[in-house]
């Protein structure tokens, strides 16, 4: 039995992730008046829309790197890839309830819980690869958890339970879990198919 590729997968998942963003950028509004003032009100939404579209820049291209690296899809990595866009698919929801409501502890929260649980899919789904993966030589990713994903882990869970109290720092502890997966994942992104 021949294994499905991995374009159909990547085809269909960049496609979501398209209409992902391309759904919380419809929720900017443009102010009625032009003037500078007129757009103040919008802030919270506009940082909202900047934050969110950053994390999905972040899993669209560890996403490319994990299934660059791969040579198969089997029915648990197509799960598992479907659980992790489940999850994303959550982020215009929670971003826009957070901008209009200014940053609010409910929606502060709620925004930091969907994060961490697209942190755990994302996990889930590249666990999967690997264990799919392991009697080939072109993915041999050392997996455990990392001290980056610790920390992210440790970063979301402080930024929900400051959502009650400081929303700035909150959401401080969302953007610097953004700044440490910026970049991808080296182990992944060396990897030639």
């Amino acid at each position: 039995m021949m294994n499905m590729t991995t374009n159909r997968l990547e085809a269909f998942s960049d496609a979501v992730i398209a209409i992902i963003i391309t759904i919380m950028v419809l929720e900017l509004k443009a102010p009625e008046e032009a003037t500078f003032e007129a757009i103040k009100p919008l802030l919270s939404v506009f940082v909202s829309y900047v934050v969110s579209f950053v994390y999905l820049g972040i899993y669209w291209n560890n996403h490319h790197h994990l299934f660059h690296a791969s040579e198969k899809v089997s029915g648990k990595i197509l799960w598992a890839n479907l659980h992790l866009l489940f999850w994303l698919s959550l982020i215009p929801f929670t971003s826009a309830w957070m901008g209009e409501h200014h940053f609010g502890a409910a929606p502060m929260a709620l925004y930091g819980f969907v994060l961490l649980m697209n942190a755990f899919a994302f996990t889930l789904l590249q666990n999967i690869i690997v264990k799919e993966h392991k009697h080939e030589c072109s993915l041999k990713i050392k997996k455990g958890t990392t001290i980056k994903e610790l920390i992210s882990i440790a970063l979301y869970i402080i930024g929900i339970t400051l959502s009650f109290y400081n929303h700035i720092l909150a959401m401080l502890c969302y953007i610097i879990v953004a700044i440490l997966w910026i970049v991808p994942d080296k182990q992944i992104e060396k990897i030639k198919k």
